[in-house]
């Protein structure tokens, strides 16, 4: 039986890749990077700190092989497997300083790109028709992003590095820009680690694509456990500026949505404006100081809300049961 584009948005999760030089890893392991981190040994006056994993240092080169395909419901999407094509896409993850080839083959009948945000790409790997860098119906094309830690420039001034919560998206379908691509599916969650960085347990990623969410008319429910490390990426697109605000949970407004400390200035926030390509991410312990439950995450204009622009993250105790959800409202 063929899957529509609601039954593959229906899996909680978003397929979490990162790009390995003899094959795509996919799934809740740990990058092959990461290594574990732990506190000293506990005093008497300073419990055990839990373990941690943390990226390990970048520059690989990694390879990995994307699709662009149509899905059932007349939706288009990617996918690391011919018919295995979601809404939104893979989620792909590189550390500052790796490099990634993407062989992508297009299976659809019409042309199609592949466009990153926040990496480094030159003009031959920039998804456009204004940089012959498209692929036709039935082709193939290897596109090539690079990654980068910061530092100063030769005039002493400091370049930013690569590391942030970013997407990736098709830049032709339907238009010059690829607007009929966008609206139909054809983007992606891109996260770039700095080495060092927290790892989360699980990972969601929520797209606003005009009124909708995940390309649905109804925001998708996610299941937790209670005390999980969740990371949430979030992306705009379309034609509306929305805000993002999620019930019970808050987090800092910087790159990687963690306080480095008590003298940290990050503003805490549990709201945040986002327009179309806008993207951001954060990290949350699930159900922390609030305990496990139904908490709401939706657009915070009302007529969106309203209008569908809302779904719930699921926080389980380790039983698997969310107090006071039933799951058929």
């Amino acid at each position: 039986m063929t899957e529509t584009h609601a039954d593959i948005a229906r899996r909680s999760f978003s397929r979490r890749l990162l790009a390995g030089s003899a094959a795509a890893a996919i799934g809740p392991a740990v990058l092959s990077t990461a290594t574990a981190a732990t506190a000293a040994p506990a005093t008497a006056a300073a419990p055990t700190a839990a373990a941690v994993r943390r990226a390990g240092p970048g520059g690989e080169v990694r390879h990995m092989k994307l699709y662009a395909e149509k899905l059932a419901d007349g939706q288009m999407g990617y996918g690391l497997q011919k018919g295995k094509a979601t809404v939104p896409g893979p989620l792909i993850e590189l550390i500052e300083g790796d490099t990634l080839h993407i062989e992508f083959e297009n299976t659809m009948d019409v042309a199609v790109s592949l466009h990153p945000h926040g990496v480094d790409y030159d003009r031959a790997n920039d998804g456009t028709k204004m940089n012959d860098s498209v692929v036709e119906p039935g082709g193939t094309r290897t596109y090539t992003w690079r990654t980068h830690a910061p530092g100063k420039r030769k005039d002493g001034t400091y370049r930013p590095g690569s590391a942030g919560y970013w997407h990736y998206h098709d830049h032709v379908v339907g238009t010059e820009h690829g607007t009929g691509g966008i609206r139909a599916g054809l983007c992606g969650p891109l996260v770039v680690r700095r080495e060092g960085d927290i790892l989360p347990d699980e990972q969601i990623t929520i797209v606003f694509n005009d009124m909708m969410i995940n390309n649905l008319p109804k925001g998708p429910d996610f299941k937790v456990t209670v005390d999980d490390r969740v990371e949430i990426v979030m992306i705009t697109h379309g034609e509306y500026y929305h805000t993002f605000h999620v019930h019970g949970h808050r987090w800092a407004d910087n790159r990687t949505g963690l306080l480095a400390g008590p003298d940290d200035p990050s503003q805490v926030i549990d709201n945040k404006i986002t327009g179309p390509a806008d993207s951001f991410g954060f990290q949350i312990i699930a159900g922390e100081g609030v305990g496990a439950g139904a908490w709401m995450y939706h657009c915070h204009v009302q007529s969106h809300s309203d209008m569908g622009m809302a779904g719930l993250l699921l926080v389980a105790k380790p039983d698997g049961t969310v107090p006071g959800h039933d799951p058929h409202h």
